[in-house]
């Protein structure tokens, strides 16, 4: 497969701050990537520069096959991007925005009548599209935004946290888009995201920053893999989380633990046979336990196991 984003050292600084601090990344033509990390990680500044925002202090990227720093004209003709905040005109209606950015790419009025129309059936927006903007909801303005991406048929779409705020039916309409651009269309989608959920449900592989730098990637499954298979976590009294490590760390289907206050997250291979050589340990070491839990794995403690954090901590 053809690589339509890649990236190699890529790095941004601002003054002291190195915001991103030389990934390597590889999107393969027609894949949903999700980069994954908590606010301040590099996320958005990744794909600023991947979208010709911004230009890199160190490294090269290149999408649609054309370096983002020698040829970005050629990259935007290439690209679609819905950063975090649509920046939509109030007194515009939602017709006037997508009619303006087709003339902004150059489509004759029969070609742009015809991309309107083509996007209402694609992305919904319904009788909505000729009011003023200003009269639009969140998720309203968020496919608009969608849309005004789209007009001019972009090779690669770039979402940055597309349903950051949105309700859990807006949300859920978003992602329908997404899904169906990827399938039916074939369109390759960068997608940046806070919320695990999102990216296990659409991307084909997760990328996860941190501090700027690539710590981890793979599909959903494959990185939730190699924390186990199943997990125990075991929430103790008030200043006990050292002990509960300590009075787990010989029992022998414990694979790796993840100390975080008073939680103990334990890795295990067969969640169902470990409990009761757990609880009979922890109970030995004298560690009062208010709950004891058996989950199979999320990107969040794929997370956890890398930095030591909780992702959805570090985005609060």
């Amino acid at each position: 497969m053809t690589a339509a984003i890649e990236a190699r050292g890529l790095a941004r600084r601002f003054g002291d701050t190195e915001a991103v601090a030389g990934v390597d990344l590889a999107v393969q033509s027609g894949e949903i990537y999700g980069f994954l990390g908590p606010n301040g990680a590099g996320k958005s500044t990744t794909v600023r520069i991947l979208t010709t925002l911004l230009k890199p202090t160190g490294g090269t990227a290149s999408v649609a096959g054309f370096d983002v720093g020698s040829d970005p004209e050629k990259v935007r003709l290439r690209i679609g991007v819905a950063l975090q905040e649509a920046a939509l005109d109030p007194k515009q209606s939602g017709r006037e925005v997508l009619d303006l950015q087709g003339r902004l790419y150059g489509l004759s009025k029969e070609e742009r009548l015809r991309r309107v129309d083509e996007l209402l059936t694609l992305v919904d927006i319904g009788d909505a599209i000729d009011r003023r903007i200003g009269t639009y909801s969140g998720g309203m303005k968020r496919r608009l935004d969608l849309a005004a991406a789209l007009v001019h048929q972009p090779e690669v779409l770039f979402l940055d946290e597309p349903t950051t705020g949105l309700d859990p039916t807006s949300r859920a309409a978003v992602w329908n888009e997404v899904r169906y651009l990827n399938q039916e269309l074939g369109m390759t989608i960068f997608l940046t995201t806070q919320y695990l959920e999102e990216a296990d449900a659409l991307a084909n592989r997760v990328g996860i920053i941190a501090h700027g730098k690539l710590v981890a990637e793979g599909t959903p499954d494959e990185l939730k893999r190699s924390i186990g298979s199943d997990l125990i976590i075991a929430t103790v009294a008030a200043g006990q989380g050292a002990a509960a490590a300590a009075a787990v760390a010989n029992v022998s289907v414990v694979e790796r633990t993840e100390q975080t206050g008073d939680e103990l997250v334990m890795s295990v291979a067969d969640g169902a046979a470990a409990v009761s050589p757990v609880a009979i340990a922890l109970s030995a070491g004298g560690v009062k336990v208010e709950g004891l839990t058996l989950r199979t794995p999320t990107l969040d403690d794929v997370f956890l196991h890398i930095t030591g954090g909780r992702l959805q901590e570090d985005a609060a």
